[in-house]
Protein backbone atom coordinates (compact mmCIF):
# COMPACT_ATOMS: atom_id res chain seq x y z
CA UNK A 1 0.00 0.00 0.00
CA UNK A 2 2.97 2.42 1.21
CA UNK A 3 3.87 1.88 -2.76
CA UNK A 4 0.89 2.36 -4.15
CA UNK A 5 0.66 5.93 -3.38
CA UNK A 6 3.20 7.84 -5.23
CA UNK A 7 1.83 6.60 -8.71
CA UNK A 8 -1.81 7.92 -7.02
CA UNK A 9 -0.49 11.52 -8.19
CA UNK A 10 1.30 10.59 -11.84
CA UNK A 11 -1.57 8.53 -12.69
CA UNK A 12 -3.91 11.49 -12.15
CA UNK A 13 -1.02 13.77 -13.96
CA UNK A 14 -0.84 11.68 -17.14
CA UNK A 15 -4.71 11.69 -17.31
CA UNK A 16 -4.66 15.22 -17.35
CA UNK A 17 -2.19 15.71 -19.49
CA UNK A 18 -4.23 13.08 -21.95
CA UNK A 19 -7.47 15.16 -21.69
CA UNK A 20 -5.43 18.34 -22.50
CA UNK A 21 -3.92 16.88 -25.50
CA UNK A 22 -7.10 15.59 -26.80
CA UNK A 23 -8.81 19.39 -26.12
CA UNK A 24 -6.17 21.26 -27.99
CA UNK A 25 -6.13 18.17 -31.21
CA UNK A 26 -9.89 19.10 -31.05
CA UNK A 27 -9.50 22.90 -30.97
CA UNK A 28 -7.00 22.68 -33.74
CA UNK A 29 -8.73 20.14 -35.70
CA UNK A 30 -11.72 22.64 -35.55
CA UNK A 31 -10.03 25.73 -36.39
CA UNK A 32 -7.86 23.89 -39.22
CA UNK A 33 -11.30 21.90 -40.74
CA UNK A 34 -12.50 25.22 -42.72
CA UNK A 35 -8.71 25.28 -44.66
CA UNK A 36 -8.34 21.59 -45.15
CA UNK A 37 -11.87 21.40 -46.40
CA UNK A 38 -10.86 24.03 -49.29
CA UNK A 39 -7.85 21.58 -50.95
CA UNK A 40 -10.46 19.00 -52.38
CA UNK A 41 -12.93 21.21 -53.49
CA UNK A 42 -9.97 22.92 -55.54
CA UNK A 43 -9.63 19.60 -57.03
CA UNK A 44 -13.04 19.34 -58.26
CA UNK A 45 -14.02 18.04 -62.15
CA UNK A 46 -17.52 19.91 -61.15
CA UNK A 47 -18.53 23.18 -62.19
CA UNK A 48 -19.73 23.87 -58.64
CA UNK A 49 -18.62 23.78 -55.00
CA UNK A 50 -19.72 20.83 -53.47
CA UNK A 51 -19.00 17.88 -50.98
CA UNK A 52 -18.13 15.23 -52.05
CA UNK A 53 -16.67 16.42 -55.21
CA UNK A 54 -17.95 14.26 -57.99
CA UNK A 55 -14.19 13.70 -58.84
CA UNK A 56 -10.70 15.10 -59.08
CA UNK A 57 -8.77 17.22 -61.46
CA UNK A 58 -6.70 19.99 -61.97
CA UNK A 59 -8.41 22.21 -64.34
CA UNK A 60 -9.30 24.85 -61.88
CA UNK A 61 -5.81 25.84 -61.55
CA UNK A 62 -5.42 25.44 -65.17
CA UNK A 63 -8.09 28.37 -65.71
CA UNK A 64 -6.35 30.28 -62.70
CA UNK A 65 -2.71 30.10 -64.41
CA UNK A 66 -4.76 30.76 -68.41
CA UNK A 67 -7.24 33.70 -67.13
CA UNK A 68 -6.01 36.88 -67.70
CA UNK A 69 -8.36 38.06 -64.70
CA UNK A 70 -6.68 36.00 -62.26
CA UNK A 71 -3.19 36.25 -63.85
CA UNK A 72 -4.02 39.92 -63.85
CA UNK A 73 -5.33 40.36 -60.33
CA UNK A 74 -2.22 38.29 -58.72
CA UNK A 75 -0.02 40.65 -60.76
CA UNK A 76 -1.38 44.12 -59.22
CA UNK A 77 -1.56 42.39 -55.89
CA UNK A 78 2.58 41.71 -56.36
CA UNK A 79 2.98 45.24 -57.50
CA UNK A 80 1.01 46.77 -54.56
CA UNK A 81 2.59 44.75 -51.94
CA UNK A 82 5.76 44.92 -52.75
CA UNK A 83 5.79 48.89 -53.02
CA UNK A 84 3.70 49.04 -49.92
CA UNK A 85 6.52 46.87 -48.40
CA UNK A 86 9.30 49.14 -49.37
CA UNK A 87 7.33 52.66 -47.79
CA UNK A 88 5.85 50.78 -45.02
CA UNK A 89 9.34 48.92 -43.84
CA UNK A 90 11.36 52.84 -44.92
CA UNK A 91 8.74 55.02 -42.79
CA UNK A 92 8.12 52.39 -40.16
CA UNK A 93 12.02 51.70 -39.34
CA UNK A 94 12.82 55.64 -38.98
CA UNK A 95 9.70 56.30 -36.87
CA UNK A 96 10.65 53.63 -35.04
CA UNK A 97 14.42 54.61 -34.60
CA UNK A 98 13.08 58.12 -33.54
CA UNK A 99 10.77 57.06 -31.00
CA UNK A 100 13.59 54.69 -29.98
CA UNK A 101 15.81 57.98 -29.57
CA UNK A 102 13.67 60.35 -28.97
CA UNK A 103 13.24 62.08 -25.20
CA UNK A 104 9.67 64.51 -25.94
CA UNK A 105 7.11 64.45 -23.81
CA UNK A 106 4.10 62.60 -25.56
CA UNK A 107 6.29 59.97 -26.72
CA UNK A 108 3.61 57.26 -25.41
CA UNK A 109 0.70 59.38 -27.14
CA UNK A 110 2.69 59.35 -30.71
CA UNK A 111 2.98 55.85 -30.60
CA UNK A 112 -0.82 54.98 -29.76
CA UNK A 113 -1.91 57.48 -32.36
CA UNK A 114 0.99 55.87 -35.08
CA UNK A 115 -0.71 52.26 -34.02
CA UNK A 116 -4.12 53.39 -34.52
CA UNK A 117 -4.53 51.69 -37.88
CA UNK A 118 -4.12 48.49 -36.45
CA UNK A 119 -7.44 48.87 -33.86
CA UNK A 120 -9.37 51.29 -36.23
CA UNK A 121 -11.88 49.22 -38.04
CA UNK A 122 -10.91 48.94 -41.65
CA UNK A 123 -14.01 49.89 -42.93
CA UNK A 124 -13.60 53.55 -41.22
CA UNK A 125 -10.14 53.43 -42.35
CA UNK A 126 -11.04 52.77 -46.33
CA UNK A 127 -13.95 55.32 -45.80
CA UNK A 128 -11.52 57.95 -44.64
CA UNK A 129 -8.79 56.69 -47.56
CA UNK A 130 -11.53 57.55 -49.82
CA UNK A 131 -12.25 61.21 -49.59
CA UNK A 132 -8.74 61.52 -48.42
CA UNK A 133 -7.00 60.29 -51.49
CA UNK A 134 -10.02 61.71 -53.96
CA UNK A 135 -8.86 65.33 -52.91
CA UNK A 136 -5.86 65.25 -54.29
CA UNK A 137 -6.76 62.76 -56.80
CA UNK A 138 -5.37 60.00 -56.24
CA UNK A 139 -8.63 57.96 -55.84
CA UNK A 140 -9.34 54.85 -58.37
CA UNK A 141 -5.57 54.57 -58.73
CA UNK A 142 -2.92 51.99 -57.71
CA UNK A 143 -0.60 54.79 -56.51
CA UNK A 144 -3.48 55.58 -53.77
CA UNK A 145 -4.13 52.09 -53.14
CA UNK A 146 -0.32 51.71 -52.23
CA UNK A 147 -0.29 54.70 -49.88
CA UNK A 148 -3.62 52.86 -48.25
CA UNK A 149 -1.69 50.21 -47.36
CA UNK A 150 1.03 51.90 -46.55
CA UNK A 151 -1.02 53.49 -43.92
CA UNK A 152 -2.29 50.40 -42.55
CA UNK A 153 1.01 48.68 -42.93
CA UNK A 154 3.69 50.92 -41.49
CA UNK A 155 1.96 49.95 -37.48
CA UNK A 156 3.32 46.58 -37.78
CA UNK A 157 7.05 47.66 -38.92
CA UNK A 158 6.72 50.28 -36.53
CA UNK A 159 6.07 48.04 -33.39
CA UNK A 160 8.25 45.18 -34.47
CA UNK A 161 11.30 46.97 -35.41
CA UNK A 162 10.75 48.80 -31.85
CA UNK A 163 10.85 45.27 -30.46
CA UNK A 164 13.87 44.95 -31.93
CA UNK A 165 15.64 47.92 -30.81
CA UNK A 166 14.90 47.05 -26.97
CA UNK A 167 18.07 45.00 -26.81
CA UNK A 168 19.93 47.61 -29.10
CA UNK A 169 23.20 49.26 -26.45
CA UNK A 170 22.78 53.20 -27.46
CA UNK A 171 26.47 52.85 -26.61
CA UNK A 172 27.16 51.56 -30.23
CA UNK A 173 26.16 54.86 -31.61
CA UNK A 174 28.15 57.15 -29.43
CA UNK A 175 31.55 55.10 -30.51
CA UNK A 176 30.34 55.50 -34.03
CA UNK A 177 30.35 59.25 -33.63
CA UNK A 178 34.16 59.12 -31.59
CA UNK A 179 35.25 57.38 -34.40
CA UNK A 180 33.73 60.19 -36.75
CA UNK A 181 30.76 58.59 -38.29
CA UNK A 182 27.80 60.86 -39.21
CA UNK A 183 24.23 59.86 -37.91
CA UNK A 184 23.22 58.52 -41.31
CA UNK A 185 26.42 55.85 -41.74
CA UNK A 186 26.14 54.84 -38.00
CA UNK A 187 22.29 54.34 -38.77
CA UNK A 188 23.44 51.94 -41.59
CA UNK A 189 26.46 50.33 -40.61
CA UNK A 190 26.02 49.67 -36.88
CA UNK A 191 22.19 49.97 -36.43
CA UNK A 192 20.65 48.63 -39.52
CA UNK A 193 22.64 45.33 -39.30
CA UNK A 194 21.62 44.48 -35.90
CA UNK A 195 17.80 45.41 -36.00
CA UNK A 196 17.87 43.63 -39.77
CA UNK A 197 15.94 40.77 -38.31
CA UNK A 198 12.79 42.61 -36.92
CA UNK A 199 12.59 44.92 -40.44
CA UNK A 200 12.91 42.02 -42.47
CA UNK A 201 10.09 40.76 -40.15
CA UNK A 202 8.37 43.84 -40.32
CA UNK A 203 8.36 44.11 -44.10
CA UNK A 204 6.80 40.35 -44.08
CA UNK A 205 3.66 41.61 -42.42
CA UNK A 206 3.56 45.00 -43.74
CA UNK A 207 3.86 42.95 -47.64
CA UNK A 208 1.14 40.36 -46.33
CA UNK A 209 -1.12 42.93 -45.05
CA UNK A 210 -1.29 44.44 -48.30
CA UNK A 211 -1.35 40.85 -50.38
CA UNK A 212 -4.28 39.82 -48.07
CA UNK A 213 -6.52 43.42 -47.78
CA UNK A 214 -10.18 43.56 -49.25
CA UNK A 215 -11.63 46.39 -48.15
CA UNK A 216 -9.62 49.60 -48.70
CA UNK A 217 -9.22 47.88 -52.27
CA UNK A 218 -12.73 47.60 -52.62
CA UNK A 219 -12.76 51.51 -51.96
CA UNK A 220 -9.77 52.94 -53.18
CA UNK A 221 -9.06 51.12 -56.93
CA UNK A 222 -10.63 51.67 -60.24
CA UNK A 223 -13.36 49.19 -61.42
CA UNK A 224 -10.60 47.61 -63.45
CA UNK A 225 -8.15 47.34 -61.01
CA UNK A 226 -8.40 44.44 -59.49
CA UNK A 227 -6.45 42.34 -57.08
CA UNK A 228 -6.35 38.84 -55.99
CA UNK A 229 -8.62 39.04 -52.55
CA UNK A 230 -11.01 41.41 -55.19
CA UNK A 231 -11.15 38.83 -58.02
CA UNK A 232 -12.03 36.24 -55.37
CA UNK A 233 -14.71 38.55 -53.76
CA UNK A 234 -16.25 39.22 -57.40
CA UNK A 235 -15.94 35.33 -58.17
CA UNK A 236 -18.11 34.80 -55.16
CA UNK A 237 -20.83 37.08 -56.08
CA UNK A 238 -21.50 36.74 -59.95
CA UNK A 239 -20.13 32.75 -60.37
CA UNK A 240 -19.45 30.66 -57.95
CA UNK A 241 -16.54 28.82 -59.59
CA UNK A 242 -13.72 26.32 -58.00
CA UNK A 243 -11.01 28.47 -59.12
CA UNK A 244 -11.88 30.80 -56.62
CA UNK A 245 -10.95 27.81 -54.24
CA UNK A 246 -8.04 27.20 -56.33
CA UNK A 247 -6.85 30.91 -55.39
CA UNK A 248 -7.34 30.13 -52.12
CA UNK A 249 -5.24 27.02 -51.95
CA UNK A 250 -2.48 29.01 -53.29
CA UNK A 251 -2.85 32.14 -50.80
CA UNK A 252 -2.97 29.48 -48.18
CA UNK A 253 0.41 28.16 -49.45
CA UNK A 254 1.64 31.32 -49.94
CA UNK A 255 1.40 32.27 -46.44
CA UNK A 256 2.51 28.82 -45.14
CA UNK A 257 5.86 30.46 -46.94
CA UNK A 258 6.09 33.32 -45.59
CA UNK A 259 5.57 31.87 -42.08
CA UNK A 260 8.39 29.61 -42.93
CA UNK A 261 10.73 32.84 -43.86
CA UNK A 262 9.02 34.68 -40.73
CA UNK A 263 10.73 31.35 -38.40
CA UNK A 264 13.83 30.82 -40.61
CA UNK A 265 14.41 34.88 -40.28
CA UNK A 266 13.83 34.08 -36.31
CA UNK A 267 15.88 31.11 -35.94
CA UNK A 268 18.68 33.31 -37.86
CA UNK A 269 18.69 36.02 -35.48
CA UNK A 270 18.80 33.67 -32.23
CA UNK A 271 21.50 31.59 -33.51
CA UNK A 272 23.72 35.07 -34.32
CA UNK A 273 22.56 36.43 -30.91
CA UNK A 274 23.38 33.10 -29.30
CA UNK A 275 27.01 32.86 -31.06
CA UNK A 276 29.05 35.20 -29.65
CA UNK A 277 27.83 34.27 -26.30
CA UNK A 278 29.17 30.98 -26.65
CA UNK A 279 32.62 31.43 -26.58
CA UNK A 280 32.41 33.27 -23.58
CA UNK A 281 30.60 31.11 -21.26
Amino acid sequence: MAGAAPSSPARKLSVGRLALALATALILLFLVAPIVVVFPLSLSSGELLVLPTPGYSLRWYEDFFTSSRWLGATWNSFVVGIATMILATLLGTLAAFGIFLGRFPGKALLLAILSLPMVTPVIVTAIAMYFSLSLVGLGSTLTGLILAHTVLSVPFVLLTVLASLQTFDQNLLRAAASLGANPAIAFRRVVLPLIAPGVATGALFAFATSFDELIVALFIASPGQFTLPRQMYAGLREFLSPTIAAAAVLLILFSVLLLALNEFIRKRAQARGASPSGPTA
